[in-house]
């Protein structure tokens, strides 16, 4: 197998961003471009350090979970909150664990509105969060001397929020107005939303996680404080963290401030998804100039056996534009503008799906059947060993530039733990990618891309009224 050196990064202590070396660069372009085709081998194959062999994971007397992956890489630190609560956790009202992210920026007992943002941006760091179907995310990326303030800081929102109503009605503005943009204004918005609502029909994965806008609307700081109860407790959480920092100081600081968080029994939404037994179909009408096709079908949960030949699948399929998909119905057929896709893993589920946006003057039907024939024909015919090991190539780099800044560090950490429990070693996830063959890939997509288990979304513009008034 071919050796490189993969990753060199430059220690900056005038700036804290990572400076790639020219060899890290040209070897991205090299295998980005195609022109080594070898795909590697595993970890003893690159003369990379995986960082993760050096994480140390404690555990609270209140259950809190702690990560701390010392690297003195560069001299960033990357401090990372997970909470394992998502909008799969959501009882009464939809959007509140999306909301909740939003208050979280608004004061606390000793805490002014954004004052928590302003403090760390004062220092040059980054602050912000995200919130998906499985968790919420809350980090900081600062240099080493802002750490132990981060800590207070997020202690400090974690043990003394104050929900109120004022604050609940301005984040409630702020959320609406998001759905808006992101979603009801937005093509590819309505097109996903209706996707997971078609797909998943009783796992509260088919819900969006910015919330239906009746609940957003009606949701109340009762419910809210009950939500954050519930899930905002010490043996709910994983603390990851990242970069240029001292272990033991760190580990001394966290138990001091959040040592004396509560704990709570988790209760999860135990609904499972019934098994899909026969195709769906859902129109959206929306003022749009070119029509968006949208298809998904069920897909195995994270961790599955079958995970990475559904990634490989993937990127042949509609990943950039030499995917199938693209060339196929952009180059080729010139009926579509666009065509990408991914494989979506989730907690407890999976979501295989692929979008086209349709020429104007094109026939979504006739784009639909070239879609799903192009599907058909990797299930009847398989697929190309090039394709395979451009593929996995590219999952390869893919994952080893996520070596390269403390926030990828500790967000890696930190989704592992959460979702599988503990945290790969790159030499297992680089294996992983090298076993997949061209058989593999065509099994998946004859396994799973099956007309009984697929959700089609069409968008497109609303049929016009005739002379007496009846839509045609």
């Amino acid at each position: 197998p071919l050796r490189y050196s993969a990753m060199v990064f430059a220690r900056v202590r005038s700036s804290w961003s990572i400076v790639f070396s020219w060899p890290a660069l040209l070897l991205g372009w090299v295998l980005a471009t195609g022109l080594l085709v070898p795909t590697l081998s595993g970890a003893d194959s690159l003369d990379i350090d995986d960082p993760a062999e050096r994480l140390k994971r404690y555990e609270l007397d209140n259950g809190l979970t702690v990560l701390l992956l010392e690297d003195h890489a560069t001299p960033v630190v990357s401090f990372q909150v997970w909470v394992r609560a998502g909008s799969r956790d959501e009882a009464r009202y939809s959007g509140i664990a999306h909301l909740f992210e939003h208050m979280m920026f608004k004061g606390s007992k000793h805490m002014e509105e954004e004052e928590h943002a302003r403090l760390v941006g004062a220092r040059g760091g980054r602050i912000n969060a995200f919130t998906s179907r499985d968790v919420t995310v809350y980090f900081e990326d600062v240099t080493s001397e802002a750490l132990p303030l981060v800590i207070d800081l997020e202690a400090e929102r974690f043990t003394n929020l104050k929900v109120h109503q004022g604050m609940l009605d301005r984040e409630r503005e702020v959320v609406l107005e998001e759905r808006s943009m992101r979603t009801e204004d937005d093509p590819r918005g309505r097109a996903f939303e209706a996707l997971a609502a078609t797909a998943w029909m009783a796992h509260p994965y088919r819900r969006p996680v910015i919330g239906w806008r009746s609940d957003v609307e009606a949701v109340t700081v009762e419910a809210c404080q009950e939500f954050f109860d519930a899930y905002y407790s010490a043996n709910n959480l994983v603390i990851a963290v990242a970069g240029d920092f001292d272990t033991e100081e760190t580990l001394e600081r966290i138990r001091l401030r959040f040592g004396g968080l509560g704990s709570s029994a988790i209760a999860r939404n135990p609904t499972l998804e019934p098994e899909q037994d026969g195709e769906r179909r859902s129109v959206v009408h929306f003022d749009v100039r070119s029509p968006l096709l949208m298809a998904g079908w069920h897909a195995p949960p994270s961790g599955h056996a079958d995970s990475i030949a559904l990634d490989v699948a993937s990127q042949i399929l509609s990943d950039g534009r030499s995917s199938r998909l693209y060339q196929k119905l952009v180059d080729q057929e010139a009926k579509a503008l666009h065509a990408y896709g991914a494989y979506w893993e989730l907690k407890d589920a999976g979501l295989f799906y692929a979008s086209v946006g349709v020429r104007p003057e094109a026939d979504i039907d006739e784009v639909e059947a070239l879609f799903m024939a192009e599907i058909a024909r990797v299930a009847s015919n398989g697929v190309g060993e090039h394709e395979v090991a451009k593929a996995k190539r590219q999952l390869e780099v893919g994952l080893i530039r996520r070596l390269g800044t403390a926030h990828s560090l500790a967000r890696r950490i930190g989704r592992d733990t959460v979702t599988f429990g503990r945290v790969r070693t790159l030499e297992e996830q680089l294996g992983a990618i090298t076993a997949v063959t061209a058989e593999d890939v065509q099994r998946v997509v004859k396994t799973y891309l099956v007309k009984e288990k697929r959700s089609v979304i069409h968008v497109v513009s609303p049929p016009e009224p005739d002379a007496e008034g009846d839509v045609r």
